[in-house]
């Protein structure tokens, strides 16, 4: 381009380096028309950044429960405990209606036993799924895992108790062509 040409829309002008004009002065005002990208607010994240990840309630609001699920086969037990005088209520009945022989009785309050909290809290349990068997052992980890949430100091003597520990034990699932999980159809040679 030369001198005595105007510049089109397209062409900017041409600056020569030893031109010491200051720029455009519409130019320095589009510049601080447009938005920084740092004076652009980030938004808010919903969970507040200061909450600790590994917090968790010790104590329900409502009623002042801890809970604990417990399971065992095919039976699940979600168990709630609070400060009291030794109740034990197991699907709205008392231990001994509900559990008539004394192991399943005496294994359910074992937990409670080993950390010594039998006459200072109240269980009350709602319990489904499976048989005796497998209810009885859902409830005592049910117990155990609620006892841990009430004092931490528990924790030591219900795992030494084995308490804490999941029996992952389930029945084996039957196979086809045979009658149950080992056992066979009758074979008969001829």
């Amino acid at each position: 381009m030369t001198d005595d040409q105007t510049p089109t829309a397209n062409e900017t002008p041409e600056v020569k380096p030893e031109s010491t004009e200051p720029a455009p002065v519409a130019e320095t005002v589009e510049l601080a028309a447009a938005p920084e990208p740092e004076a652009v607010a980030a938004p808010e994240p919903a969970v507040p950044v200061t909450a600790a990840v590994d917090e968790k309630p010790r104590v329900d609001s409502k009623g002042g429960f801890c809970w604990g699920t417990g399971r065992r086969k095919s039976a699940v037990a979600r168990v709630r405990i609070r400060a009291g005088d030794g109740k034990f209520i197991i699907n709205k009945r008392e231990i001994n209606d509900f559990f008539r022989l004394k192991q399943d009785q005496d294994a359910i309050i074992a937990p409670l036993v080993a950390t010594d909290a039998a006459k200072r809290v109240d269980v009350f349990v709602n319990v489904g799924g499976g048989g005796i068997t497998g209810q009885s052992g859902a409830i005592v980890l049910g117990v155990a895992r609620a006892l841990c949430k009430l004092n931490d100091e528990y924790e030591a003597v219900l795992r030494e108790g084995q308490f804490l520990t999941r029996d992952s034990r389930v029945v084996e699932r039957k196979k086809y062509g045979q009658r149950g999980a080992r056992r066979r159809f009758q074979f008969s040679k001829r």
